[in-house]
């Protein structure tokens, strides 16, 4: 897989010829990734939801705008807020239109930045995929997905055990009350069964 700065430039080079803003944006994507209270929500995760786009290139039917709803999905990350998706999802439509990205991809970035809030079924094909790249990691491993929850745990440090088993043990029961974690048949086949052991044998844990 590309370094994910080579993968930056080749897609904001598609839209703009202005180097030195692209550069710009890039350091202020991985700074913003490389802070110390991002365990999980960093440079790593992002490459693995690109690894994904890329994997799943020929799904989608808009692959540069799922590109920059993934690099922008979580460029605004605080673990005790409630609107980072929403402050992200405006952070990329102004760096965006600086660009000269298309207003109709700048729309659909934000649209499906602000659905990763909700991780809920969507009508259009490409959110669904961006949503199941975010998701995919439950999906893992029993071992990945414990180094997962590790790194989650670490973010929400400044919680208690007590107040955080509470909220994680929510979170978890949402996902295993829904009817289909992952919203794509082809995500839903390969992980919804491990991530649903995932879910529970987590859940269990935290009794």
């Amino acid at each position: 897989m590309k370094n994910l700065s080579i993968v930056w430039q080749e897609l904001t080079a598609k839209y703009s010829n202005d180097r030195q803003l692209v550069d710009r944006l890039w350091d202020e994507i991985e700074k913003s990734h490389t802070t110390k209270k991002r365990n999980y929500h960093n440079l790593t995760h992002l490459k693995y939801m690109v690894d994904h786009a890329t994997r799943y290139h020929d799904n989608l039917s808009d692959p540069d705008t799922i590109l920059f709803s993934v690099f922008y999905h979580d460029i605004v990350y605080d673990a005790t807020r409630q609107d980072n998706e929403h402050k992200s999802a405006d952070m990329a439509r102004k760096r965006l239109s600086k660009l000269g990205v298309p207003t109709d991809k700048i729309t659909k970035c934000h649209a499906q930045i602000i659905a990763t809030q909700s991780h809920s079924f969507n009508s259009d094909s490409d959110t669904n995929y961006l949503l199941d790249f975010d998701l995919a990691i439950l999906g893992e491993s029993p071992s990945i997905y414990q180094e997962y929850t590790n790194k989650i745990r670490k973010e929400y440090a400044i919680y208690p055990d007590f107040l955080y088993k509470r909220g994680r043990r929510k979170v978890l029961q949402h996902f295993l009350a829904i009817e289909r974690i992952f919203k794509t048949d082809i995500f839903y086949e390969d992980y919804e069964q491990p991530a649903r052991a995932n879910l529970e044998a987590e859940l269990e844990s935290l009794k």
